[in-house]
């Protein structure tokens, strides 16, 4: 009996041993911590709201050389795609008739000459004999006629002699402007006639350069009406510069400036034209290359800027952000947004002051709690 009272008291101490030991161990088990997440506190800021609109490089001028008067092509002075200066000679043409019918107009012009002196002269001699009375009224009538009409005649010679030199100087076709030659259409012995329709050549300036660009009517409109709400205002002087994204993906060297702004949207695509000015020292842009412009449009005073990596997409196509509670929970956000730059500008979603994450999203699910960290942009995730 007393080995059986031993061994159940025995058993109990285990028992009681067992049952302390599994108390401690849960009372020391803790939850795991809340994941920490990178955050950045939202706050207005002064924003350039900008277009990137899509466009083709156009030459500044574009001249079609044409031959003014009918001849052979002698010679051409050229060389295809070579630059050339205003006034430069392009062709010449067969000068021989011209030359000619210059030399008889310098003759007929001698010869009207000569008798209008010789009416000058015999209108002299009246008048001097009128003076005592042995001209008659008629005479001396005539005789002023005649020398009116002789002074008419040699007019009309000197018109003559200016038109046969100016056809004589256009058989020597010159570049009507400064630029770059394209192929010629043609060859030395070919016959081409005064302002015929195939041009021989074209030559086009390429510095400065012109861009075309299109923009959607509708985004027009949006932009106005924002600026007539006082949501934004319009762009200073200084940001009406363009920058210019080539088909590379990188920026053109230099700024150019916004010129012309068309008042006319397109039937067929619904867009309005831009043109922008480009300087082109180095001749890098060619006429109908496909370019981008980045074009500051207006200014948003209390601009709610987030970076790339704080938005993402879903299958609908909406913006998405997760965002820090008050009590430290996380909340999905769907943004209306708008690119400015490399971040984002939200338009709806977010207010001034709220806890946006932008490293660490993979932790962070809604309705979970966080650890929210204040990081500076371009910092190591915590």
């Amino acid at each position: 009996m007393e080995i059986s009272l031993r061994t159940a008291r025995g058993t109990a101490i285990v028992v009681a041993a067992l049952l302390a030991t599994g108390c401690g161990a849960d009372k020391g088990k803790q939850p795991p911590p809340a994941p920490e997440v990178g955050v950045i506190v939202v706050q207005p800021q002064r924003a350039t709201i900008s277009a990137q609109l899509p466009g083709r490089t156009v030459a500044y001028r574009i001249a079609q050389v044409r031959p003014r008067v009918s001849g052979i092509i002698k010679e051409r002075l050229f060389t295809e795609g070579a630059e050339v200066k205003a006034s430069q000679a392009l062709y010449q043409l067969d000068p021989a008739p011209y030359q000619a019918a210059y030399d008889s107009a310098q003759a007929a012009v001698a010869k009207a000459a000569a008798n209008t002196l010789a009416v000058r002269l015999r209108n002299a001699r009246v008048q001097k004999l009128a003076a005592s009375g042995d001209v008659s009224q008629q005479d001396r009538d005539d005789v002023t006629a005649s020398l009116s009409q002789a002074e008419a005649d040699e007019k009309i010679a000197h018109a003559a002699l200016e038109t046969a030199r100016i056809n004589l100087g256009y058989t020597r076709i010159v570049a009507p402007i400064a630029g770059r030659t394209a192929t010629s259409s043609y060859t030395e012995g070919a016959l081409v006639t005064a302002e015929q329709d195939n041009p021989l050549t074209t030559v086009q300036q390429y510095s400065p350069m012109y861009v075309d660009l299109t923009q959607p009517a509708a985004a027009v409109m949006k932009l106005r009406a924002q600026l007539a709400s006082g949501a934004l205002r319009n762009a200073d002087a200084h940001s009406a510069s363009v920058r210019l994204l080539l088909e590379d993906g990188s920026y053109y060297a230099h700024e150019g400036r916004l010129e012309f702004t068309g008042v006319t949207v397109s039937e067929g695509t619904g867009t309005l034209t831009l043109r922008a000015v480009f300087p082109n020292p180095d001749g890098v842009l060619l006429p109908g290359m496909f370019v981008r412009a980045v074009l500051a449009q207006a200014v948003d005073e209390s601009a709610l800027l987030v970076p790339q990596q704080a938005v993402s997409r879903d299958n609908r196509g909406a913006a998405l952000a997760l965002v820090v509670g008050a009590d430290d929970k996380v909340e999905q956000r769907e943004l209306s947004v708008e690119p400015v730059g490399n971040q984002w500008r939200v338009l709806t979603g977010l207010k001034a002051g709220e806890r946006v994450i932008v490293q660490g999203q993979l932790k962070a699910k809604p309705g979970k709690v966080v650890r929210p960290v204040i990081v500076e942009l371009g910092a190591p995730a915590p």
